[in-house]
């Protein structure tokens, strides 16, 4: 059975959310600003990383890690210059 999860994260003025949907294969879908700026799939509980850039002047460069299971999904964001993960808070939608 499907189910869909959403985590939320405002970083250096963007806001990142991310929605995570379970299941035989995770979806994953990336929003800044509102905008799809990345997508992954990945099977079971596989983690995956999206690299995402935020529209920074220079684009920033960040990456969302999702872990699916094997209970609740978690999602971290993961700046690359200093490469320390912050936890993506979950939203019920």
């Amino acid at each position: 059975m499907s189910r869909r999860h959403h985590f939320h994260i405002d970083h250096l003025g963007h806001s990142v959310s991310t929605t995570v949907q379970t299941g035989h294969t995770v979806v994953v879908e990336i929003l800044v600003d509102g905008k799809e700026t990345g997508y992954a799939r990945t099977r079971g509980d596989r983690p995956v990383t999206v690299p995402v850039e935020l529209p920074t002047d220079p684009p920033t460069a960040v990456s969302v890690r999702v872990t699916p299971g094997p209970r609740e999904p978690s999602c971290r964001l993961i700046a690359t210059a200093d490469g320390e993960p912050q936890v993506m808070a979950p939203r019920a939608y």
